[in-house]
């Protein structure tokens, strides 16, 4: 199995790859096209802020490869959200893979959200094995709103969508790498979807 992992310069690389050599998966780092084109299963990790994220995507073309990818791709925290249709962070305007917005948290709670929470409403064959209110490790200030796309839930502030999907696209607010054999196990459905 051929894994890519997008190489854009806004990533948590090593932690995801160490998580997949674990798994027995070399993942490879690259941003060539045609390289992430020819991936069985890619994955979009994305650590720091929005709108300079989304410019190295611009300036690399990816921003035009990614939505049109047929494979499995897992979008991590970050690479999540810029596959959405925008975020208010840095007013940016996102991949539009997801037809829901970002928004951030409000001044109510501690933000950033950092640290583990339960993940709920699981439905989605990334999450088979995976028990309701399972622990999951964020770090986050923004969230994806509830919506028709999500396929896990979590609460803070406000009940927000933890995980999406959409056709071959899935994301995920919480980082799989970090949250130990619950997060190993999504990783390990990840890489069996068809």
């Amino acid at each position: 199995m051929k894994l890519v992992i997008i190489d854009y310069g806004a990533g948590n690389i090593k932690s995801i790859q160490f998580a997949f050599k674990r798994l027995g998966v070399e993942a490879v780092l690259s941003n060539n096209i045609d390289e992430i084109k020819a991936a069985d299963k890619v994955i979009f990790p994305g650590v720091g802020e929005a709108s300079s994220a989304m410019k190295m995507l611009q300036e690399s073309g990816l921003d035009a490869v990614i939505p049109n990818l047929k494979q499995p791709v897992l979008g991590i925290c970050l690479g999540m959200q810029l596959m959405c249709n925008s975020t208010e962070e840095g007013n940016t305007k996102g991949l539009g893979i997801f037809n829901v917005d970002i928004k951030r948290f409000s001044n109510s709670v501690k933000v950033p959200q950092m640290g583990w929470n339960v993940i709920t409403d699981l439905k989605s064959e990334l999450f088979n094995g995976i028990s309701e209110n399972e622990y999951m490790y964020l770090v986050h200030s923004f969230y994806a709103e509830n919506c028709e796309e999500a396929i896990a839930t979590t609460d803070y502030d406000v009940k927000y969508a933890s995980a999406l999907q959409k056709n071959n696209f899935y994301g995920t607010q919480f980082h799989p790498e970090k949250s130990g054999v619950v997060g190993e196990q999504i990783l390990k459905n990840f890489l069996n979807i068809k």
